[in-house]
């Protein structure tokens, strides 16, 4: 029995020095300490020694559970002392180090061009108004002058998600449904996301674009001129000018495309306004009577005008992107540059 425990004992105490970590030394334990272990194995045993040798064999049980525990007790504080060690190690901070630098996110140049209209506008005493990007036919177009056969009605134009119903090619759209809940004076604005089926680098299927509406008696050509002078010296520079190009839009009657003077090269010539001094910017125009009358307005004692910008035309002018791509890859690269 002596030597069996000596051998026990010998055994345990190897597995011990060669337990590499406080799961495997917790394993050594349980096989030999444990219920069913080998040392609680011999002393259930006892029953089968002659009880003049019992004081004996209790003597040298407990003399090795002693030595075994004994071990187990430095290798666990010696496994806990470098386990402290290694976490001490992964923790430790250099305090001379330069700190962490935290990098400032800003918002998306779509959405500083987007705030900077609103601001705008809203100092110019117009109102928001946010439509709904799924529309029907008739507020898309019928209402708003569009005839059955014009181009933009076609599929390879626009993404048509039934007979009825669409993606809204324009926020114009948003004019419809105000007229027809509040009669004028009206001034809105109409921001949001826009579809149509066109993609090159200065197209995109999806687009932001804000459309503006005043409604009120007396309003002229002149009016919105002098709004877009006031709107172009706000966002480009106070010694920016615009002039008016005869055009045509379904919803306005006269139309006109509204050109800035260059604010790169104050109008003498250069590649961002190609040679002319002015860059297109917008259309615009005197809303059409038959949308008025749609909308049950008098005509007699009401006018208005409406425009409707591309916020990321006057995103890619403003911070000189030549491609619109750019706006939608989310590359940091393009995007830090930009923080007004």
């Amino acid at each position: 029995m002596k030597e069996k425990l000596q051998k026990i004992r010998e055994n345990a105490i190897a597995e011990i020095e060669n337990s590499e970590g406080l799961d495997r030394l917790n394993e050594v334990r349980t096989a030999i300490l444990g219920k069913k272990g080998e040392l609680t194995a011999v002393l259930k045993g006892m029953k089968d020694v002659a009880p003049e040798d019992r004081p004996k064999v209790g003597q040298w049980v407990n003399e090795t559970r002693e030595a075994i525990e004994k071990r187990l007790a430095e290798k666990l504080e010696k496994l806990e002392a470098e386990a402290l060690r290694m976490r001490y190690e992964s923790e430790k901070l250099d305090v001379t180090m330069p700190a962490v630098k935290n990098e400032r996110g800003n918002l998306h140049p779509i959405t500083q061009v987007r705030n900077q209209l609103i601001d705008i506008f809203g100092s110019m005493g117009f109102e928001v108004y946010e439509g709904t990007e799924i529309e029907t036919d008739y507020y898309n177009f019928t209402a708003l002058n569009t005839p059955q056969d014009h181009p933009a009605r076609d599929m390879q134009d626009t993404f048509y998600l039934s007979p009825e119903f669409l993606l809204r090619t324009q926020t114009s759209a948003g004019q419809i449904h105000v007229m027809e809940a509040k009669k004028p004076p009206i001034k809105i604005i109409s921001p949001g996301k826009v579809f149509r089926s066109d993609d090159d680098a200065t197209h995109s299927p999806m687009f932001t674009q804000m459309e503006g509406l005043v409604v009120d008696k007396g309003i002229t050509l002149c009016d919105l001129k002098g709004m877009l002078d006031e709107f172009v010296k706000k966002i480009f520079g106070k010694d920016t000018t615009t002039r008016l190009r005869p055009s045509y839009f379904p919803f306005t009657e006269p139309s006109v495309e509204v050109d800035v003077s260059c604010f790169q090269c104050g109008g003498k010539g250069c590649k961002l306004c190609k040679g002319t001094g002015w860059i297109e910017v917008l259309g615009a125009g005197v809303v059409n009577n038959k949308v008025l009358e749609g909308c049950n307005i008098d005509t007699e004692e009401y006018s208005g005008f409406a425009f409707g910008i591309g916020v990321e035309r006057i995103a890619m002018l403003k911070y000189g992107i030549n491609n619109i791509k750019l706006l939608f890859e989310s590359d940091l690269r393009v995007l830090k540059q930009i923080d007004d």
